[in-house]
């Protein structure tokens, strides 16, 4: 009998200020909206760190007949030179460190140019000298590079050794500021769902005064009274999570794994099972912190 009392009561309330609850389920839709997609962006920055850093590579670049940077002096690094270099890549002091490395001519160097600028007019105007003979070299643990950088930047023959990480760090950079301003947004959007949440529990309580009051008189403990109110709040919050958690699961199946997981096969993207893990996430965040909020609101209304 109580159950129906409680489940009654939080029918009226919702009744009432529909208005309010239909603004606490949008707050709530879009600020964990914005939490969810902040946490896959996240763990999508992750996994492609994880992915192109193990495969990036230390690019050992060779002079050509007329560079003059680095090392050279405007002739072509010698058959001696890179002997020496090939060989300190297989010395007790830097092979440890080193998985494979291979040797790419001008020759291969062009041709991958061009696979690689199909499309491009400038393809036109390259020749096989133009471009670096190149040691390649994979490292058991890339975040070790320095060491073969500082061993062979001042070899002969070297024009610079680059390790390809330093390419990746911008677009990480850009993708982590994102991520930082999604996680920023969502904190505000946050703070206003708690705010609206609270605000509509207590004008619920206001316009139920009377009745507030005779439950007072026959007895009626706060948790009673106050039960009714936390879970108008609450499946507020529910209504507005579950909404969220399926704006998330469309997103990634249809965008993420539909679109950009076919249009980038070479990069690896967040999965549904991501999504499992991300979606009750959302739903509890909603449920509590519309639990709390609803709480502490409906006590300090009834102390006042």
């Amino acid at each position: 009998m109580r159950l129906g009392l409680v489940l009654g009561e939080v029918g009226s309330g919702l009744r009432r200020n529909i208005s309010m609850v239909i603004s606490v389920v949008l707050v709530t839709f879009i600020s964990l909206t914005f939490v969810g997609t902040a946490v896959l962006l996240q763990m999508q920055i992750n996994q492609m760190k994880g992915y192109w850093y193990d495969r990036a590579q230390v690019a050992v670049y060779l002079c050509t007949d007329t560079d003059t940077t680095g090392n050279c002096t405007g002739a072509k690094a010698t058959t001696d030179q890179k002997n020496q270099i090939e060989a300190q890549l297989k010395s007790t002091t830097l092979s440890p460190y080193i998985q494979k490395s291979y040797f790419e001519t001008q020759q291969q160097a062009y041709e991958r140019f061009k696979k690689q600028f199909a499309d491009s007019p400038a393809t036109e105007f390259v020749q096989p000298s133009y471009l670096n003979e190149t040691f390649w070299v994979n490292l058991k643990n890339p975040s070790q590079s320095d060491i073969l950088i500082e061993s062979l930047s001042n070899q002969a023959g070297v024009q610079s050794v680059v390790d390809q990480r330093g390419y990746l760090q911008p677009i990480f950079a850009v993708l982590n500021a994102a991520s930082y301003t999604a996680i920023g947004i969502a904190v505000l959007m946050l703070i206003a769902a708690v705010l609206l949440i609270a605000t509509t529990i207590r004008l619920s309580a206001f316009s139920r005064r009377r009745e507030l009051g005779i439950m007072r008189l026959v007895g009626a403990s706060n948790r009673f009274i106050q039960t009714p109110f936390i879970l108008e709040g609450v499946i507020a919050a529910l209504a507005g999570s579950v909404l969220a958690g399926g704006a998330i699961f469309l997103i990634v199946k249809f965008f993420v794994r539909g679109y950009l997981a076919e249009s980038f096969a070479s990069t690896p993207f967040v999965s549904m099972s991501d999504t499992a893990f991300v979606v009750p996430l959302l739903i509890v965040i909603g449920a509590v912190l519309a639990a709390l909020s609803a709480n502490v609101a409906i006590r300090r209304y009834l102390k006042v």
